[in-house]
């Protein structure tokens, strides 16, 4: 197919970036990566056209490229493109570069043995450095915008190897005194640095002269995959996410660099911070976030390298570098900040919080960074909320929240003030309103408001969150809970339909709030009189503070009310306090009014339920009866009418994910049929039933493959290996994720997802039906010349190793052999669906190993078939 014009590229794009999943699952899609690469570089297209190729591949580059093969064969097309580009000014080479990055990364190709891996990094380095790279790479005015993007490229392959450019430290720190681009220069350098003192502390291994080797090539030492491939297991957040307090966390405590090496550090370092200032507000806070993390953990290495900055950071108004003072503050502490630096930082962000003009995003941040502000000595212990010392009330009189606020800000502000209410009474006396006054004032206004009958609910659900802030702050201070109690009570008074939310507060507060709380509204309940619109609400409110009182009360009030539970769901109500009273006690009493019940009711589930409690109660002790009306611990009867009294009912109408119950791994495989199977074999851990397992494969290398049913599976019985059928595209390796969906043996349904299973290339192969006897010979000779010249022949040698070859065929190739004269000759021939074929000839065999000819159809199939003769040695 020719190249597509612009308006047949915009449907198909449009076409993919609506669903790409579906695009992808379709037949036509399997050419659109290399449909892609082509009409790069077609003259028919415009470069905006191309543009817009080349970001559908940035932004999909899994999809177009899923593997390794795939990744390496686009990176080097484009990398082609890239050097057949006339010098005039072009738009397509910094995207170009940007994509063949991308492509390399995300399809898992970047690597030691990768060709175009060897290819794309000498060049991002030249171009980084500002060397001439040939006419190819545009005019002089076009060298530093891509000067700029090869930084970002290369920042991009550290952060997915750490320490891959280790060894290029020198270079890139003489780089930066040079005229070129800082930011990219500056960031690379910090990112390149953090991950180098990482891994090599992790290895107790010093830098070793790294920051001074600037004058080496620029060829192949200059990739450190060694440390690179340590540094994998060791990733770092790229965000500011600063290290915890424990120097084990850390992971650099152990370096210590001599004396030439921390001199040159501290250069390096200080060179950094110099230029910071030339650099957007985010990346100098992304810059400082990588030297601290880095200098934390270096012994003898003093952070005063960062005082400097602060004299130009303490008085900014950027948020983001806000932000990097106070992590710095909470790296460093007192090491870096004095008192007079935290006393100025304080009053800095008091201030600002008070600004009228503030966006509410802005107004929590100030708020959130006093909320968590890293003192240099805390009091208390470590890990415990409360104020900064230097915050006194005098201080922070402009912060007192007011019913003015936003819900968001209210809550912040009324955290501050109740950690200021914690600290000692002393500070209280003198002051005309104190932060306890002001807080009582705040919190009978919240309540005031939430009792408006018309109120929003919104107005409800603040007054609640008020007040388990504050019941969690001052959970030991009867001063403000005890008239908070009394509000509580009140509203209640004013709006029984708030009882979900009481109900809520009573289950996550303490008991300093929760027990007082729980007596107060029982003795609103029961003295209510008989009945009423909010009946409903106050059987619900009993049912759960019914323990709160006593037990003579709560049955007068359930006897006057009965009479009037007509409906089904006010019986259902005063049944549930029935349940609640014989969790807690029994009783004569209880007895009889079960028994009322089981009698009056006029709804038969009612009835039932009554009866059922009053046998339980009068057959039962009090232990087993609390055992009896617990939460079940096996899957509840679907079809009982008594469903809604288990309380584990709502997790057989899910589907939960647990670890997986079997152990799934790849057998022996057997060539045979038209298509390849995969032979899989299952140990069970756990006795399963009704087992769905789920195959998917990521791309479109593959068709989707079927599910696999299993009725049964028990850990004592032996189990029949599974035979899954695979429909491949494009004869390929793949790994395939699994998931299973099954059934427990207490009738709960869950899913678990398995290690994925790996399809190697030999897993695909397929013998050709057999030829006529007497004629495999000349069956051979024909398929060996039809592979050309659409196809492609190569030569390669395979390592025999202890074995010889007749035992190498015998092992790995017998089903495949057409014509055989052992020991010293075989003619194998491969069939790899759907429609590609493989051909071996092994002759001479020698001692170390056989030279073998190959011939195939399909150019893609030959590096996997090298790769898979040179491995069968180690088989």
């Amino acid at each position: 197919m020719g190249p597509l014009n612009r308006e047949a590229w915009a449907r198909r794009l449009a076409a993919f970036r609506a669903s790409p999943s579906t695009f992808m699952a379709r037949a036509e899609s399997e050419d659109l990566g290399l449909d892609l690469l082509s009409d790069l570089r077609s003259d028919k297209l415009s470069e905006q056209t191309k543009v817009s190729l080349l970001a559908l591949s940035l932004e999909y580059s899994d999809k177009l490229w899923p593997d390794a093969p795939a990744a390496e064969a686009a990176v080097t097309s484009l990398l082609d493109t890239l050097i057949l580009l006339p010098p005039r000014p072009s738009a397509l080479r910094r995207p170009l570069l940007l994509a063949a990055t991308t492509a390399l990364v995300a399809g898992g190709a970047l690597g030691p043995t990768s060709e175009a891996s060897c290819r794309l990094l000498p060049l991002l380095l030249r171009l980084a450095s500002g060397q001439d790279v040939g006419r190819a790479f545009g005019p002089t005015a076009e060298q530093h915008p891509l000067q700029a993007t090869a930084c970002e490229c290369l920042r991009e392959l550290e952060s997915c190897k750490p320490g891959l450019l280790g060894s290029s430290l020198g270079l890139l720190r003489s780089l930066l005194g040079q005229m070129g681009p800082v930011q990219p220069l500056s960031l690379l350098l910090a990112l390149v640095l953090h991950n180098t003192l990482v891994a090599q502390s992790r290895s107790g291994v010093g830098l070793q002269g790294l920051l001074v080797a600037g004058a080496s090539s620029t060829g192949g030492s200059r990739w450190d995959w060694t440390l690179a491939e340590e540094g994998d297991a060791h990733l770092q957040p790229q965000a500011p996410s600063w290290p915890t307090a424990e120097e084990g966390e850390c992971g650099l405590s152990i370096l210590e660099p001599s004396p030439e090496e921390a001199r040159e550090l501290r250069a390096a370092v200080a060179q950094l911070l110099d230029t910071s200032y030339l650099l957007t507000p985010v990346a100098q806070a992304h810059l400082l976030w990588l030297l601290g993390w880095a200098m934390r953990g270096l012994r003898g290495q003093l952070p005063m390298l960062f005082k400097p900055q602060l004299v130009r950071l303490l008085g900014t108004a950027q948020l983001t570098l806000l932000h990097s003072v106070l992590a710095l503050k909470a790296t460093f502490g007192e090491a870096l900040f004095t008192t007079q630096d935290e006393a100025l930082l304080l009053r800095r962000l008091t201030l600002a919080a008070q600004h009228p003009a503030l966006p509410s995003p802005t107004h929590l941040f100030y708020l959130h960074c006093l909320l968590s502000f890293p003192e240099n000595c805390p009091l208390g212990p470590e890990g415990e909320e409360a104020a900064p010392l230097l915050l006194g009330p005098q201080l922070c009189r402009g912060l007192m929240p007011s019913l003015l606020h936003d819900p968001m800000a209210l809550l912040a502000h009324l955290h501050l003030l109740c950690l200021l209410c914690a600290e000692d009474e002393e500070e209280d006396k003198g002051q005309a309103q104190s932060p306890r006054q002001f807080l009582v004032e705040l919190l009978t206004g919240l309540l005031q408001r939430a009792a408006l009958g018309d109120g929003p609910r919104a107005l409800a659900t603040l007054c609640f969150q008020a007040t388990y802030l504050t019941a969690s702050c001052l959970a030991g201070q009867p001063a403000i809970l005890t008239p908070l109690i009394h509000g509580l009570a009140q509203l209640y008074q004013a709006r029984p339909s708030l009882v979900p939310h009481f109900v809520d507060l009573l289950d996550r507060v303490g008991p300093e709030l929760g027990e007082p709380l729980r007596k107060v509204l029982w003795q609103e309940v029961v003295t209510r009189p008989g009945p009423g619109e909010a009946l409903g609400w106050h059987l619900q409110m009993l049912a759960e503070v019914a323990e709160g009182g006593a037990q003579s009360a709560t049955l007068s009030f359930l006897q006057a009310t009965a009479p009037h539970c007509t409906d089904w769901g006010l019986q259902q109500a005063l049944l549930q306090v029935c349940r609640a009273l014989l969790q807690t006690s029994g009783g004569d009493g209880l007895a009889d009014l079960l028994q009322m019940l089981a009698r009056q009711l006029e709804d038969p589930d009612g009835r039932d339920h009554a009866r059922l409690y009053y046998m339980l109660l009068a057959h039962l002790a009090s232990p087993k009866l609390g055992v009896a009306l617990g939460p079940s611990l096996a899957a509840p009867a679907l079809a009982s009418s008594l469903v809604a009294e288990n309380q584990g009912f709502a997790t057989t109408l899910m589907v939960q994910e647990t670890p997986a119950p079997i152990q799934l791994s790849v057998g022996r495989q057997k060539a045979r049929g038209p298509l390849p199977v995969l032979r899989l074999q299952v140990e069970a851990l756990e006795a399963v039933y009704s087992m769905e397992l789920r195959f998917c494969v990521k791309g479109q290398l593959y068709e989707p493959l079927e599910a696999i049913h299993i009725p049964c599976l028990c850990p004592d019985r032996p189990t029949h290996p599974l035979y899954l059928t695979l429909k491949p595209r494009r004869p390929a390796p793949t790994q395939l994720q699994v998931q299973a969906l099954y059934t427990t043996t207490t009738g709960l349904t869950c899913h678990a997802h398995l290690p994925p299973l790996s399809v190697n290339f030999a897993d695909l192969f397929l013998p050709f039906p057999q030829s006529p006897k007497g004629s495999e010979l000349s069956f051979f000779e024909e398929l060996w010349d039809s592979c050309l010249p659409k196809g492609v022949e190569s030569r390669v040698w395979c390592p025999l190793g202890s074995q010889g070859l007749e035992t190498l065929v015998s092992q790995h190739l017998e089903p495949f052999v057409v014509v055989a004269q052992p020991p010293t000759s075989y003619h194998i021939a491969v069939h790899l669906p759907p429609h590609s074929m493989l051909l071996l000839r092994l002759e001479a065999a020698q001692a170390d190993g056989v030279p073998v000819a190959i011939r195939t159809d399909d150019w893609a199939v030959l590096p996997m078939a090298g790769d898979y003769l040179r491995g069968l040695a180690a088989c």
